[in-house]
């Protein structure tokens, strides 16, 4: 797999060429050519563990079941990401209260401690 320019580029926007369940793709992107390139070594691996517990052969069928099969992951991997989200906010809201509350604590102690000194 390597990095190749057609024609019909414009400068700086280079078109990455990939295999994907045996058929070469010409995908023009700016971005970085390796992260491309392990994308598709993504779906092509996905696609062929697929085909693999399927009786399809059809190229098709087998993309979208791939699909399928990365969208669930990366939905379930929004939903774990958020629960932790909302346990991170959580958790700093109890220590931004623990903290208040600290902070409250020590200054009602010194204030006493100013006090009982001035009046020794």
């Amino acid at each position: 797999m390597s990095t190749i320019k057609s024609p019909i580029d414009t400068p700086g926007t280079p078109t990455i060429r990939v295999e994907i369940y045996n058929q070469i793709y010409n995908i023009r992107s700016d971005g970085d050519s390796e992260y491309v390139m392990q994308l598709a070594e993504f779906v092509d691996h996905r696609m062929r563990e697929i085909s693999s517990g399927t009786l399809t052969v059809d190229s098709l069928k087998v993309a979208i079941l791939a699909a399928l099969h990365i969208a669930d992951e990366l939905h379930r991997l929004k939903r774990l990401h958020e629960q932790a989200d909302a346990q991170l906010a959580t958790r700093s809201a109890e220590c931004a209260d623990m903290l208040d509350r600290l902070l409250k604590a020590r200054q009602v102690a010194e204030q006493q401690n100013t006090q009982s000194l001035s009046f020794s």
